[in-house]
């Protein structure tokens, strides 16, 4: 569906070096600011174990796993929202994406340069905040003096409806809180999505910690901190160690299980970065099965049968009948295909029905 997770952070973080590790790329990890000016962009696949049994129930031919793109942009600087450091190309560039996935620095290295001078994770996260803030209330306040005397007289609904909307955001960003973290309706969110508001986007803060805390940071106080932020704004944290990431990436199988085991971790903090980016947006995942492919493919939460069909293909949307339906835990309990519609477990779906996480579909479509 081509969502797109932007990575942002201060220079130094270790963004590139976390870029690098999920995209498997050679893209310039320099230590000094400013390293990244274009975004670098990689295409990552969702491990999915689910993926990995319907394969070996159909034999296929060919096996492809949903991807996730991951787009790895500059490092933002205190004045980015008026132009310094390249800030207003790097705002853009995060404008373009459908989550922020920011990366904090967590541990201690004086080899390693911060652009502040000292380590201190929330004074980061506030310094970005800030600078979208900005970014955000400068939208607002160019829009608000367009529309006012019409709001004012009341004459235009729509106009009244965005004035408000528009008037509450900016008050709640002068307090300094995203608008991600504000209990908006649906149609509030609607109202505002044209916007691109860069508060509004759904936020995953990453944690870069040490070689030595990647397995238990049980102890780490600046973790503990932005865990308590992220839970008081609907946002989520990940846990990882960029520099073992990077050299997990560039081990083959077989010895990156190995260096896994000697090091105590069981799940790759890559594997949970790309899970819960996925998850940040509302994504879900439904297959198409057979001897020719098994794939697995990308939905957003709340889909109904047809539009699913589109994503494979434009004309089984327009053309839609029906969706042979059958869950993948009822496909796996029952051993098989045929043994699934023998437990009555293969269902008939029309234009209504709304896809859930895990459905095997057989599209039917005329044109």
């Amino acid at each position: 569906m081509g969502l797109t997770a932007g990575i942002v952070g201060l220079p130094n973080v270790g963004k590139s070096t976390l870029f690098n590790a999920i995209t498997n790329s050679k893209v310039l990890a320099a230590n000094y600011p400013f390293a990244t000016i274009e975004p670098n962009i990689g295409v990552v696949e969702v491990p999915d174990q689910r993926v990995d049994m319907l394969t070996q129930m159909y034999q296929p031919k060919k096996t492809i796993y949903t991807t996730f793109e991951f787009r790895d942009i500059a490092g933002l600087v205190r004045g980015a929202s008026k132009g310094e450091g390249l800030g207003n190309q790097f705002l853009s560039h995060i404008r373009s994406t459908d989550a922020i996935v920011q990366v904090i620095r967590c541990f201690e290295d004086e080899n390693v340069v911060h652009v502040d001078g000292s380590i201190n994770p929330m004074r980061d996260i506030e310094t970005i905040l800030i600078e979208l803030i900005f970014a955000d209330m400068e939208v607002i306040e160019k829009r608000l003096p367009k529309i006012q005397k019409r709001a004012q007289m009341k004459l235009d609904t729509e106009a009244v409806v965005e004035y408000e909307i528009l008037s509450k955001l900016n008050e709640a960003l002068k307090e300094e809180i995203p608008i991600r973290a504000l209990d908006l309706s649906e149609d509030e969110k609607r109202l505002i999505k044209n916007f691109s508001f860069l508060t509004a986007k759904p936020m995953l803060y990453v944690c870069n910690v040490s070689d030595e805390e990647v397995v238990d940071h049980s102890e780490n106080a600046y973790v503990k901190q932005i865990q308590e932020l992220a839970s008081k704004e609907n946002s989520r944290v990940v846990v990882i160690s960029a520099k073992i990431e990077q050299e997990l990436s560039e081990l083959d199988p077989e010895e990156r299980k190995m260096f896994m085991e000697d090091l105590g971790i069981y799940r790759s903090g890559l594997e949970e970065l790309i899970t819960v980016s996925y998850e940040v947006l509302g994504l879900k995942t439904f297959f198409t099965a057979g001897e020719k492919e098994v794939r697995a493919w990308t939905f957003k939460n709340g889909m109904k049968a047809p539009e699913c069909a589109g994503i494979i293909h434009t004309d089984f949307q327009k053309g839609f009948i029906r969706a042979e339906t059958i869950h993948y835990e009822d496909l796996i309990a029952s051993g098989s295909e045929g043994k699934a519609k023998e437990l009555g477990k293969y269902r008939l779906e029309g234009k209504e029905y709304i896809a859930k996480d895990g459905d095997v579909f057989h599209f039917r479509f005329n044109l």
